[in-house]
């Protein structure tokens, strides 16, 4: 009994030290409330393309599908949380697990921006 004990705790330990990045997703309405702190960071995934159609005012555009990513994503401030979110919650998804790997606390929007009722901002 105790070697089976002793095996689910490695294996729990095992699965909790999987390296996979943590991140917290969130619909709508925790999302907006999120980003109604001016303390949190938000950032559009999407292409610039689709940026300039429309986006969240005050997001920055940070396409998760550029080869510099990760260098644009290391010039946010790592002490304040970062919001992301995408078209449809897919990319949103993949940004948000590589800027919490990079050591960002992360509020992802689950539905992406197809959802969002609030008014866009072009340019």
């Amino acid at each position: 009994m105790k070697k089976i004990l002793a095996l689910l705790v490695s294996f729990a330990a095992f699965l909790g030290c999987n390296g996979q990045a943590a991140y917290k997703s969130v619909d709508v309405a925790a999302f907006a409330e999120a980003i109604s702190n001016s303390n949190v960071q938000l950032v559009d995934a999407r292409t610039a393309s689709e940026y300039a159609e429309g986006h969240i005012p005050g997001a920055v555009n940070i396409d998760v599908k550029s080869n510099d990513f990760d260098k644009q994503i290391a010039s946010l401030d790592a002490s304040r949380p970062v919001a992301v979110y995408c078209r449809s919650g897919r990319r949103s998804k993949a940004a948000a697990a590589r800027l919490s790997k990079a050591g960002y606390e992360v509020i992802e929007l689950n539905s992406g921006i197809l959802s969002w009722p609030g008014k866009l901002e072009t340019r």
